[in-house]
């Protein structure tokens, strides 16, 4: 009998202390062992009234001081001002923690003293009127199942977490609420890792490193009025740096502008950017203006772009390309590059604005693959937009929206250069009097396998000045014709072979003899 006891009381003691471990691991006991700083202990009160600045501050220094830590939030509400994180500290958020900005806008640092001049936005630029920043620090993380609260009711005040010129961040697990600034903002900042962080009813942008590199981006759930994830390349840090090796993977993005968006700022370049299973849905509030959004207009570099696995609802404008020529920071404006893309496995239903790819006279967007997508618009286009000049805009803002409603309704193409589309569908909901697709201005051109369904008989495939081009296994539907329709006297060199039979081509008048080649049926 006694055996039988001494094991039952072993496998209790083992259990219990396996439990004990199991929550150490989890959870880690602060306020009394060395490295950990529970901000209690230095005067918080966490009573939701009282400004705990000074006391959070205390902690945090004394953290740094002793060679780094954790600085600890019981469950409570912290009202605070800015606070000035150090290298090598932690801060975690225990479940039930509430971290509010302080309403006194006064309780924050001033905006930084530039000794340059930039055009970035101010929102962009400035990082001291913030709740948690640093500055030329490293080896910080914000943890935990906690809440930090903007505590505000409209955009324009400070910045929940701004971090610039750091270095071996980690922000995980945490929720962000009501901030009216960016979420979480990042300039110059290399070796991020983002992981796990929900953003609620934002005013402004949700995740946006600029200029950083080696930055990952997983597992979020972004809920802003501004663009979700929007990797800049900004003009903020006085000197030109490119946004590199970024991997944006596993998030829900709900937004009523971009759901992910490379530029606006885009002075620095992006390269290797890889972005993947992500889900794009458009609010209630107001319908999101594009899910995918590629922009160089300030001279940026943009190339080796890999997005794969995105399903989206309600975006406006699910693919949009763009190489433009705003000039911002630059005396002269001088476009820089889009190319190199890749763009697979993309379902998007209720779009109401077409697709485009876009770049401007002698300056082509180069290098796109598009495949497996389907596109599925609302539909409903007036006949007398077929014949709309598309303006060119060269230096406006870029935007989806930027040329208005488009002469097709499912992809519009111009100034673009080895393009390839492979089982690209679109279709809509309503009959459309548009053409599903259009190509201006295009050198080297493979599509394969497009199909659509429009209910309208207008030209399945549209192109103007097209040069090198190759059309096989593409199947229009039954009432549409004419299956091509080719205008331009720079055309040049195009290839129909293996698509639906008995379909008839249109060639203009300006287009020369023996351009269009059509064989296979």
């Amino acid at each position: 009998m006694s055996g039988v006891v001494g094991k039952s009381l072993f496998a209790t003691l083992f259990v219990a202390g396996t439990v004990l471990l199991l929550c150490a691991q989890r959870s880690p006991v602060y306020g009394a062992a060395a490295g950990q700083f529970e901000v209690r202990q230095y005067g918080a009160t966490g009573d939701g009234q009282t400004k705990d600045t000074a006391a959070i501050q205390k902690a945090i220094d004394a953290c740094a001081e002793s060679g780094g830590g954790t600085v600890y939030f019981a469950p409570g509400n912290y009202i605070s001002g800015s606070l000035h994180i150090r290298s090598n500290v932690t801060l975690y958020l225990d479940t039930g923690a509430t971290l509010l900005e302080s309403p006194d806008n006064e309780d924050f640092d001033p905006y930084e003293e530039l000794n340059y001049k930039t055009d970035s936005d101010e929102e962009t630029t400035y990082f001291h009127y913030s709740l948690i920043w640093g500055e030329n620090v490293e080896k910080i993380a914000i943890l935990g199942q906690g809440t930090i609260d903007g505590n505000r009711k409209k955009r324009h005040g400070p910045k929940p977490i701004a971090f610039k010129r750091c270095r071996d961040i980690v922000i995980r697990d945490i929720t962000i609420r009501n901030s009216p600034n960016y979420c979480i903002s990042l300039l110059g900042c290399d070796y991020v890792n983002i992981d796990g962080v929900t953003a609620l009813n934002n005013y402004c942008d949700g995740i946006d490193p600029d200029s950083c590199r080696n930055v990952r981006i997983s597992n979020c759930h972004i809920e802003s009025w501004d663009d979700a994830i929007v990797p800049k390349c900004s003009f903020a840090l006085g000197e030109h740096r490119s946004t590199e090796n970024l991997v944006v993977t596993n998030c829900i993005l709900v937004t009523s502008c971009n759901s992910f968006k490379l530029g606006t700022e885009s002075g620095g370049g992006f390269k290797r950017i890889a972005v993947s299973n992500c889900v794009m849905i458009s609010p209630d509030t107001r319908p999101t203006i594009s899910g995918i959004a590629l922009e160089s207009v300030d001279g940026a570099e943009i190339e080796g772009v890999v997005i794969s696995n995105i399903t989206m609802l309600g975006v406006r404008t699910p693919i949009f390309l763009r190489l433009g020529n705003r000039g911002r920071d630059m005396e002269t404006p001088v476009p820089g590059y889009l190319r190199n893309v890749s763009i697979s496995n993309v379902e998007a239903i209720g779009g109401t604005m077409a697709s485009s790819i876009t770049g401007i006279p002698g300056h082509p967007v180069e290098n796109v693959t598009i495949s497996n997508v389907r596109l599925w618009y609302k539909g409903g286009g007036a006949a007398d937009l077929i014949d709309r000049v598309v303006p060119e805009v060269e230096e406006k803002y870029p935007e989806a929206t930027m040329f208005g409603e488009l002469p097709v309704y499912g992809l519009y193409c111009r100034h673009a250069k080895n393009i390839l589309l492979r089982d690209f569908q679109v279709g809509c909901a309503e009959p459309d009097q548009r053409p599903p697709f259009l190509f201006d201005d295009l050198e080297q051109l493979h599509l394969s396998g497009l199909s659509a369904e429009n209910p309208v008989s207008t030209p399945f495939i549209w192109m103007k000045n097209v040069r090198k081009a190759f059309l096989n296994g593409i199947f229009a539907p039954e009432n549409v014709n004419p299956f091509l329709k080719v205008q331009g006297e720079n055309s040049s060199q195009i290839s129909v072979i293996a698509n639906s039979p008995g379909k008839k081509l249109e060639i203009g008048p300006d287009v020369p003899k023996g351009a269009v080649v059509k064989e296979g049926e």
